[in-house]
């Protein structure tokens, strides 16, 4: 699955590191971009919407 997010609270590319090594905890071959400029990351993963914005929320980040 490619999934496009919006995640208002990435303040720097530490934010998208933090939310890459949570995915990745779960889904070691997963693809995770970030962009801090306009809070948005891309994942690519076999882990549905629903898990991937919990793993985000446990890592301290919220979904929009």
């Amino acid at each position: 699955m490619n999934l496009t997010l919006s995640v208002p609270s990435i303040g720097c590319n530490s934010c998208i590191e933090t939310i890459t090594k949570a995915i990745q905890s779960v889904d070691q071959s997963a693809l995770v971009q970030g962009d801090a400029t306009t809070k948005s990351i891309n994942i690519e993963s076999q882990l549905t919407e629903l898990k991937i914005r919990e793993l985000i929320a446990i890592a301290g980040h919220e979904v929009a």
